[in-house]
C-alpha cells in the first residue's frame, strides 16, 4: 500500500513538475512581446525627443515675437514723442504767424 503510495505521489510530482515548465512556443511569445513592448518603447522615446525639439522651437519663436514686440513698443513710443514734437512745433508756429500777422497789420496802420 505504502509502495503504491509513493508511486503516486512520485507521478503526481513529476505531473506538476511538467506543466509548470515554459516550453518554448511560450519563451518564444515572451520575446516577442519584449521586442514589442521594447519597439513601442522606442517610438514613445522618439516621439518625446520631437516634442521637446518642437517645444525649444517654439520657446525660441516666442522669445523672437517678444523681442519683436519691445522693438515694436519702442518704435511706437519714439513716434508718439516725434508727434508730440510735431505738435508743439505746429502750435509754435502757429503762435509765430499770429505775432507776425499782428505786427504786419500794426504797421499798415501807420
Amino acid at each position: 500500500m505504502k509502495s503504491r503510495f509513493i508511486v503516486l505521489m512520485v507521478l503526481i510530482f513529476v505531473a506538476a513538475l511538467f506543466t509548470g515548465c515554459a516550453t518554448t512556443g511560450d519563451l518564444d511569445k515572451l520575446s516577442a512581446q519584449v521586442k514589442e513592448a521594447s519597439m513601442k518603447a522606442d517610438q514613445a522615446s522618439m516621439k518625446a525627443d520631437q516634442a521637446a525639439k518642437d517645444a525649444a522651437a517654439a520657446k525660441a519663436g516666442v522669445q523672437e515675437s517678444a523681442r519683436s514686440a519691445a522693438q515694436a513698443n519702442e518704435a511706437a513710443a519714439k513716434a508718439g514723442q516725434a508727434a508730440d514734437r510735431a505738435e508743439a512745433a505746429a502750435k509754435l508756429a502757429e503762435d509765430n504767424a499770429k505775432k507776425s500777422e499782428a505786427i504786419f497789420m500794426k504797421s499798415m496802420k501807420k
